[in-house]
């Protein structure tokens, strides 16, 4: 033990320090993972040095959105089967969220003060965690040796600009505008059917849904009329990305303007009728596996609830089942699938590593769990052991390779985890049985993975 510049004991090893950049969930719980794995930490929070436009405190791990984690039922729920691998991992974020739970159903929600104070309390009492309350305003020079940044959505202006810089990724400081994601066994293909416009490409690149003039007329009029989200304070002063207007904006232009924009039918016949259609929603292929299909220029601030009602009114997608919904929000992310290798390395900088929201995740629980998994690799490469991803079964899989490449990089956005990220299963089963047998499936690879005794959990509602 020596006493660091704060005066707090620090435990030296012979082993050099991580650096994580960022104490929210990511970076507290790679710190907390490195630590743990016997390497030391050197945990960098600018908070509340330097404060955000949304954090309140200077605790780590802040909810700054919702006290929610979502479902946490593990055989149904793939967010909780997310929390079931990583309790089995020994997750702060997971541990502090059962210590200080909050009655809410099937959600795992906590109280915000106590969850905070509990991983800010874990990671200083820690003798191999060193706190360094500053702002890191560039990319950290090469003799800090292995760095993980995980600065989040609200990463700092200058810091912001120096990945910028780095990367050479214009994804920074906008609204980024995210279009709904389908599943694909959930597209009705007796109404919708595959054609590129003129054939291009491989001639049948895109799932086309055909609208006649009233179901457009319809359609545009509930765009119109649905309720959207209301900014928050801090985004009110972010202007729109031109590139990528909400589908409720471009349908207040006018309302011929969708039709000669994102639904525009040209170059489209439809089968059934041997006719051009009045318009059309395209979806394009999202993921490599093929499971998930994205409305192509469907971006939008609508309410989820309302996104759900206005959309399954298009013909083809009456009984569509959505892996994520639209959104429009301020963020920070890099192009992940394009610049990171499956180990979260910046491929033109392997001492770089990134994790939580800033590498395309959605999500606390998904934020945490690339935390999780970069602090892993880490700790792993510091003590000369060979870092091996999860196996893509399971669900911490699934989100790192969806991010580091199964993504599609040219329309790449922040995802959610769901069950269309998971590799096919041999399954006669539908709906909830699936869903079940992609759980077991996963937990059974997460523990072979981990070198731990499989035991397979009961379902929340059952438990």
């Amino acid at each position: 033990m020596v006493a660091a510049a704060d005066g707090k004991p620090y435990l030296v090893t012979m082993t050099d320090p991580v650096h994580v950049v960022g104490a929210g969930l990511a970076g507290s719980e790679a710190a907390w993972q490195i630590a743990e794995a016997g390497v030391p930490v050197v945990l960098h929070e600018m908070r509340p040095c330097r404060m955000t436009e949304a954090h309140r405190t200077g605790g780590f791990a802040e909810l700054v959105c919702s006290n929610s984690l979502r479902g946490d039922d593990p055989l149904y729920n793939a967010v909780g089967l997310l929390h079931e691998e990583m309790r089995r991992l020994d997750s702060l974020v997971l541990r502090a969220a059962e210590a200080h739970r909050l009655p809410a159903g099937g959600a795992l929600a906590v109280d915000r003060e106590g969850f905070s104070s509990a991983v800010t309390a874990a990671l200083a009492a820690h003798p191999r965690v060193r706190v360094v309350r500053e702002e890191v305003t560039d990319l950290p020079p090469e003799d800090w040796g292995s760095v993980i940044i995980a600065t989040g959505p609200l990463t700092s202006p200058a810091l912001a600009e120096a990945i910028r810089a780095r990367t050479g990724e214009e994804s920074l400081a906008f609204f980024d505008a995210i279009a709904p994601i389908v599943h694909r066994d959930s597209i009705d293909m007796t109404i919708a059917w595959m054609q590129s416009r003129y054939g291009k490409g491989g001639g049948a690149d895109y799932i086309n849904c055909p609208l006649d003039r009233a179901q457009y007329e319809a359609f545009v009029a509930g765009l119109l009329a649905a309720e959207k989200v209301s900014f928050r304070e801090w985004e009110t002063t972010t202007p729109y990305f031109d590139g990528c207007l909400p589908i409720e904006v471009m349908a207040s232009r006018g309302p011929d303007t969708l039709r000669f924009g994102p639904m525009k039918p040209v170059g489209l016949v439809d089968p059934r009728t041997g006719r051009r259609p009045f318009a059309v929603v395209q979806l394009r292929q999202d993921n490599a596996l093929g499971t998930l299909w994205n409305m192509v220029g469907f971006q939008t601030k609508l309410k989820h609830a309302e996104q759900v009602r206005l959309f399954r009114t298009i013909p083809g997608l009456e009984r569509a089942e959505f892996a994520r919904l639209g959104g429009l929000h301020r963020n920070t992310f890099l192009n992940a699938p394009r610049l990171l290798d499956p180990l979260l390395r910046l491929k033109a900088a392997l001492h770089l590593r990134f994790a939580g929201q800033i590498t395309g995740v959605e999500g606390y629980v998904e934020s945490a769990a690339i935390g999780l998994l970069a602090g892993r690799f880490a700790a792993a490469e510091a003590k000369g052991e060979e870092p091996s991803p999860p196996p893509p079964e399971t669900a911490m899989g699934a989100l790192l390779a969806h991010i580091t490449g199964g993504a599609d990089a040219e329309t790449f956005q922040p995802m959610n985890i769901n069950f269309g990220l998971f590799p096919p299963i041999e399954c006669a089963a539908k709906g909830r049985e699936r869903k079940r047998a992609l759980a077991e499936r996963a937990l059974a690879a997460a523990d072979a993975w981990a070198g731990r005794p499989h035991v397979l959990p009961k379902p929340r509602e059952a438990a």
